[in-house]
Formats: C-alpha cells, structure tokens, sequence
C-alpha cells in the first residue's frame, strides 16, 4: 500500500513539473518511438536543440537541409517508419522543400519540423522568416502551426497519424520559436488521442467490387497484373505472390514498385513503362484485362494515353481513391489496402483460367526482346556491364539506392531485385542529388545491409558534401560512380531529338572524385575496365567500409528500349540488337 501510494505521488508530482515546448516535442517523439532525428540547427530551433542535447533520440547532423531531407527518405522507404527532420526558418525550411515535393509524389512518410520566427512577428518580414505553409500546402498530405504550446502533443500524434496511414506523406509542423521556450505545467497535456473525423482512410475492400472484379479476371483471356509501389507499403508482397499463382497473371512492374514481385518468379514479366522491357510493355498494351494495384498511371508509365492497353478492361486497386479513374478510364474500381484487397480476392478463387496461348507469348517476347547493349568494344567499360556486376557479386540481396537519370534507368533494368525493400529512387519528382544522401538513410535503417549508392557524375556533384556524414558515421555505404562526363538522360534526349546539339549537357571540368574521396577520408577507385572492375569489386564490397568507385563508362551509351515523348508502349525504340 505504501509503494502504491509512493508511485502515485510520484505521478502527481510529474504532472506538476513545469515543461517547455522543446521539452514536449521531445517527449511526443520519444512517445512515437523515434530511433533517429535528420537536422540542422538555427537560431529559430535553438530551444529544441538544447533539448536535443539530453536527448537518447540519435541525431544525425547533414551538411545541407536537403541532404538532411533526402536521407529521411532513404529511411523511411527502407524501415517503413516515418523519417523525422528538424530544420530551422527562413532559408532552413525552404532548403527542405525539393524533399517534401518528392516524398508526396512517392508517397513517403515524413514529419518535418520547421523552426519559425516567434508568433509576434510572424508576417512582418523578420530576419529568416518564410511562410513556410503557403509554400508547402501544395506539397504536404497535410500542415500546421503551432500557436499554443498545450497543442505540442495532440498535433504531433496527428502528424505522425496522418504521415503513416492510407497513402503515406509528409506533414509538416511549423514550429514558432517563442512556442518552443514556452512554460506550462505538464498537467494532462499529453494524454491526447486521434480525433480526426474528416480523415477517415478506408483500407477494407467493398465486397460488391470484388466480386465483380474476381468475375472479370475468371472470364479474361489476356489478363496482365500491373504492381506499383502500393505493393510494398502495404506489405502485401507474399499476397501478391500467391494471387498471381493462383490466378495464374503475369506480373508488370512501376519503376517505384520493383521488389514488389520476386523477379526470378516464372510470372515476372518485367519493369514496364518508358524504358522498360518490350515484353512487359506489349503485355500492358495487348491485354484484354488490367489489374492495377497501388500505381498511379503515371505518364513515364503509360506513354501516350491513347494508345494505352486499348482493349482492356481495367480494374484499379488504390488506397488513394483520387487515383482512380485520374488518368486512365477504371470500370472496376476498389478504394482499399492493397493487401486487404489482395486477401479477400483469393478468397474468391474463382474459376481457375487457362492462359496457356498468353503466357506462351509473353515467353516468347521474353526471349526474342531482351535487354542487351554493344559489347564489342573490349577496352571500354559499358554501364550496363557494371550493373550487371554489381548484381551478380552481391547476389541480388544489396540494397541499391540510385540518383535520377541513366544509370537510374539501368539500375532498374540490369539489376533484378528477388526481394521487397530494396531499391530506393525518386521516381515522380525525378530529383537530382537524392541518390547520396538517400543511401545514408538506407543504410541506417539496415546497418547490416550492403547498400549501393548508385549515382550519375552529375547527381553526385550536387550533394557530394554528404560524405563527410558517411565518413563521419563509418557508413559502409558503397557508392557507385557511373561516370560518362555528362547529364547522361539530358544528352540522350539532345541526341535523339535536337539534333545533336549538346546544350550544356556535356561536362568539362569535374572534380578528381578519388581525391574528394580521399578529402573526406573515404577510400576510392578509379576504374577504366572489366578487368578493373572485378578486383576491385571483389575486394571493396562485403568489407565494412565506405568507398567510392568512379566507373569511367562508354560517355555516348544510351538507355534503350525507349518509348519516345507522345508515342505509344507498342512504339518502342531500340529494342531489336
């Protein structure tokens, strides 16, 4: 009776203790089970920052905001837990927005924490003041500010709500400075819950739909599967799996939804849409019933819309319901989780098809159209040589993190992914400079993992300063050059389509990246050859240190198969040798 009595007391006495804002917002994110915090410190979070100090939350300190912001992502994609950030106002928050746009186009949760300017002056121009709502409103599954300091608790629950539930995105918090040193007794401030009734994610599948759509796949004859990204945040990769065997369906892959299907599985067909292979983008065209599940019909997808799976009949699996029906015509629509879908779909069975004349054709494309490159030439290294490589020296279970561009694309192409959460790209906002400091995040959310930042000369030189986090860490990230002294995608395209003319596309001065690499005391390699590239691969990859391998590729090599601007995926380019 004493000892209760005693641990009562002491409950009171917590609930007395006077607490500033900094003090609450550390606390919420202990409560949320934060393991890590990306941030940069300034003098409008100064208070969080003291904070911070005590902190048992690990921090991690880029270089940039943006690196900070991309290495959220990198996180979040590869644990599934919302990566957190903390910037400071004006130029702080601003330098984090290119991030917040590319984690909603991709469908990332983040909760970014914006210092601002103390509430008296918010609206008079102070010195590092930006509206920083205004400006991500567009960008942000949702925002706020706080102007109270006893709403700390219940917005940030909400944020982290919002962030990981339905289709995940940022939300981002707007933190005032004079909130954060605010005073307030603990009181029951913190004993918030969820009471969001205009957000209300509907995750179970309407029965009625199913049905339907279980009839129309047991009555198709050329049904195709096409998977996105959806996939893998519903973590209903083994679902997938067992409907497609089931139903017996070949399976299309988005860019974003890769790892999502097994890619040595019989029914694989391939990565679709722009540069994907032949195969996969006659089967979306020649198909008599699409199955789309947790993709958005993007255009780098879908080509010209005219042209796209002209003769199907199209059912769309989305937890996003703006999704459906947005681009592409949808007689079967179903707003749900795509694994819940997915459960009560096998449940139906149906009836058990054959689509022996269909699959024989789709092997057939396989065979006939594969991906391939010039090899001729033996003293030049081809890309596509060194993602083959890196594929086969890993085995397939590396997780591969890449910049946008070229070798983005042969990244996708020449690495075949068995497995789900291992490719991190930016897919719909394509930006530039994610791939370096996404692989940081990756491998702090897999420190056991080999992660290969797989990054463009030109992409690697807009963030390279983010190797003194690696080295700072002892990340053993291995980042992978595919050096060709160009924008590689912007020169293709200048190639095929103005003529040749090479607008300030073509790089002629670039930095000696074994020396940066040396700068930032990481080891590095400047490879010119196959031969090169099998020792040194042999001996740099299962070690448990940072290194850098500036890959000296073919400059002039393009990305093919390609379905040119406004042409249809049967109008591919480039696919015959």
């Amino acid at each position: 009776m004493l000892q209760e009595t005693a641990f009562v007391g002491k409950k009171a006495n917590e609930k007395n203790r006077s607490v500033s804002g900094a003090d609450l917002l550390l606390r919420a994110l202990e409560n949320e089970k934060v393991e890590v915090i990306f941030g940069y410190p300034g003098g409008a979070v100064l208070p969080i920052y003291d904070k911070i100090y005590d902190s048992k939350i690990r921090h991690i300190l880029p270089r940039h905001e943006q690196g900070g912001i991309h290495a959220a992502e990198g996180y979040a994609r590869i644990s599934g837990k919302p990566g957190v950030v903390i910037v400071t106002s004006g130029p702080g928050a601003t330098n984090v927005v290119t991030g917040i746009a590319d984690a909603m186009m991709d469908s990332l949760p983040l909760v970014v924490f914006t210092g601002q300017v103390a509430t008296s002056v918010i609206g008079t121009d102070a010195f590092q003041e930006a509206d920083i709502l205004g400006i991500t409103t567009p960008i942000t599954k949702h925002n706020y500010q706080i102007r109270n300091v006893k709403d700390i608790p219940r917005i940030i629950k909400e944020a982290f709500y919002i962030a990981t539930t339905g289709r995940p995105g940022p939300v981002l918090i707007d933190f005032p400075k004079d909130i954060a040193s605010a005073v307030i007794e603990l009181g029951n401030v913190e004993e918030v819950e969820v009471n969001l009734p205009g957000y209300q994610p509907t995750t179970q599948p309407n029965y009625l739909q199913i049905r339907k759509l279980s009839e129309a796949v047991s009555s198709a004859k050329k049904p195709v599967i096409l998977a996105g990204a959806g996939i893998l945040h519903a973590k209903a990769m083994e679902e997938l799996k067992q409907y497609a065997e089931q139903q017996k369906i070949p399976v299309v892959h988005t860019l974003l939804g890769l790892g999502g299907f097994p890619a040595d599985h019989d029914l694989f067909v391939g990565l679709g849409g722009m540069h994907g292979i032949y195969a996969a983008n006659m089967a979306l065209y020649e198909c008599d019933f699409l199955l789309n599940i947790g993709a958005r019909f993007d255009d780098r997808l879908t080509g010209n819309l005219n042209h796209f799976a002209p003769n199907a009949t199209v059912a769309h699996i989305d937890i996003d319901p703006a999704e459906i029906g947005k681009n592409i015509p949808t007689k079967i629509p179903v707003v749900a989780d795509a694994k819940e879908a997915l459960k009560q779909l096998i449940k139906q069975d149906g009836k058990q098809p054959v689509h022996q004349e269909w699959h024989e054709t789709i092997n057939n494309w396989k065979k006939d159209y594969p991906y391939f490159y010039d090899q001729d030439a033996k003293d030049v290294l081809k890309p596509q040589k060194v993602l083959e490589m890196l594929f086969e020296k890993t085995k397939g279970e590396a997780i591969v993190v890449t910049d946008v561009g070229q070798h983005q694309m042969w990244a996708a192409q020449y690495y075949q992914f068995k497995q789900a959460d291992k490719w991190v790209t930016s897919g719909g906002l394509g930006t530039m400079g994610f791939g370096l400091p996404a692989s940081i995040g990756a491998q702090l959310a897999a420190p056991d993992s080999c992660v290969l930042a797989i990054l463009g000369d030109g992409g690697f030189q807009m963030n390279p300063q983010e190797l003194a986090v690696i080295r700072e860490h002892n990340l053993p990230v291995k980042i992978v050059i595919i050096n060709n002294m160009a924008l590689g995608m912007v020169r293709q395209w200048q190639e095929l389509f103005y003529d040749k003319r090479y607008s300030h596309s073509q790089a002629q001065i670039q930095p000696d990246f074994v020396k940066l690499a040396d700068a930032f005391g990481i080891k590095g390699y400047c490879i010119h050859s196959s031969e090169e590239a099998e020792s040194i691969l042999d001996e740099v990859l299962h070690n448990n240190e940072p290194v850098l391998l500036d890959f000296r590729v073919e400059p002039g090599e393009n990305v093919y198969p390609m379905i040119p601007a406004g042409k249809g995926l049967h109008e591919m380019e480039g696919v015959k040798p």
